[in-house]
């Protein structure tokens, strides 16, 4: 069986047939530019975040092709032995760009660029839209959670319905870094240290005779981390009781003052504001409330404008799944060809606007106000260009240019790192805890009003003048 982390045959066939094709027709070492890049944001959000990079890196990293796949392809008697041999002795020499994990990302931006011989980057393409779509679309939802509750504390519950075994444990790879406190996944922690947490299930409470047993005995086991799940039976009625009695009879008296209760249903708003006063009442202000049961941003944002009492959340399968808006509708395009080191410029035309590429190999380039910190717009521009050096510099809408604007008082920063030189990775990726703080940090960079879950402002990427004329020129000559 094949190693576990060699995913090479995780790949759509034509990528195969494809790169067989261009064996075949003598164009395998034609060295190309690939984008990948997103169209929308989910849920019509106003940014989206990178995430998923350090899967990728390993993807490539263990880019081969083993005995049990060349037999495979030869199986299908539609390939060469001389194309099966280049398969066996098959060696990544792309170059690789990337933008870090945990950034704010924008429609039609470039997120990752390949640039190689053709067979290499065609073939690529399934994995690089795998792990950047999967984990940057968990990360842009969690991220949206997270801003709901407003600092109150964000547990990842989602493992039992999420699509799969790399969906549970990517997925809450990708919620911890976007926000989340912590994870249910356990695997995942041990994989990427997202720290696990959890409680009880109603399960438990049901093996012992009484609830009250159940919770004493929960108690005895877990005194410093102890919170007790209250709506088996009757919130109000039993579970509530029945938690104040464990917590004043057992683990006040033994010097454990902390814990929790967790409700998982019923009606969040009016059962947490008679817990907390009941709590209250009884002197014990220093327990929690935590709150689980199909939650999603519009629903914690409500529930905390209706003032429901709530200490901390447990969300699952509305976060793992992305349920409201579950594709990251990312692609990956050829962008250009190199002909004796000269760049040829390609374009791939829509009727749809939205779908019209953009040419030539590209830096993304980030313009942050000196006086804010806070992002002002993204500008495409060749890969060879300078950066805006500070100068006062003009900004305009590609689709609408009379709309234009000068940038003053700014500092620019190149999003896209090298990540791969000549098939050798040379970007080591940040543990989970930068990646996490720096996210947090790039996402308050953007405005208060691109951030709106409805009618966000639309933050403006646009193109270099130079890279402007030459998707027109290609415009006109196609039209």
């Amino acid at each position: 069986m094949k190693n576990h982390f060699n995913l090479t045959m995780l790949t759509d066939f034509y990528e195969i047939t494809m790169s067989n094709g261009y064996f075949e027709h003598g164009i395998k070492d034609q060295i190309a530019c690939f984008d990948m890049f997103f169209r929308k944001v989910p849920d019509n959000g106003g940014f989206a975040i990178m995430m998923g990079l350090e899967q990728l890196i390993d993807y490539i990293k263990n880019l081969e092709f083993d005995d049990e796949d060349i037999e495979y392809l030869r199986s299908k008697k539609m390939f060469s032995e001389e194309f099966l041999d280049y398969l066996a002795n098959f060696k990544f020499t792309s170059d690789v760009w990337a933008i870090e994990e945990g950034t704010p990302i924008f429609p039609h931006e470039p997120i990752v660029k390949v640039i190689g011989p053709a067979i290499e980057v065609q073939f690529i393409e399934t994995m690089v839209l795998l792990t950047i779509n999967h984990q940057s679309l968990i990360g842009t939802k969690t991220n949206r959670i997270v801003r709901a509750a407003q600092g109150r504390p964000v547990m990842e519950f989602g493992s039992r319905r999420a699509q799969g075994p790399h969906g549970a444990i990517n997925g809450a790879r990708a919620a911890y870094i976007a926000g989340c406190s912590g994870t249910a996944c356990t695997i995942s922690d041990i994989m990427y240290k997202t720290p696990a947490l959890g409680t009880m299930a109603h399960s438990w409470i049901q093996m012992f005779p009484t609830e009250y047993d159940a919770f004493l005995a929960y108690a005895k086991t877990y005194p410093e981390n102890c919170i007790l799940l209250i709506d088996t039976y009757n919130v109000l009625k039993s579970g509530l009781p029945n938690a104040i009695k464990v917590f004043k009879e057992y683990l006040i008296p033994n010097g454990y003052t902390k814990g929790g209760v967790r409700i998982d249903s019923g009606d969040i708003t009016y059962l947490t504001k008679k817990v907390r006063k009941a709590l209250d009442d009884e002197g014990l202000k220093d327990i929690k409330i935590v709150i689980s049961n199909s939650l999603d941003e519009y629903i914690i944002r409500d529930l905390l404008t209706q003032g429901a009492q709530i200490d901390s959340f447990g969300v699952g399968e509305r976060l793992i799944t992305s349920k409201s808006e579950p594709v990251f509708g990312g692609v990956y395009k050829l962008a250009s060809v190199f002909e004796n080191g000269v760049e040829i410029p390609k374009i791939k035309l829509s009727e749809n606007v939205e779908k019209i590429t953009t040419p030539c190999s590209k830096r993304v380039v980030r313009l942050y106000s000196n006086d804010t910190g806070k992002a002002i717009a993204d500008v495409l521009m060749l890969a060879d260009e300078s950066l805006p050096d500070g100068s006062d510099y003009e900004i305009f809408d590609p689709q609408h240019t009379w709309k234009r604007k000068t940038v003053t008082d700014y500092h620019a920063r190149d999003l896209l790192v090298k990540v791969f030189d000549k098939g050798r990775c040379v970007y080591e990726s940040p543990d989970i805890e930068s990646i996490r703080k720096y996210c947090a940090e790039q996402v308050d960079s953007l405005w208060d009003e691109v951030k709106r879950f409805e009618n966000p402002h639309d933050y403006y990427v646009d193109l270099s003048p130079k890279l402007w004329d030459i998707k027109n020129n290609l415009l006109n000559k196609h039209k």
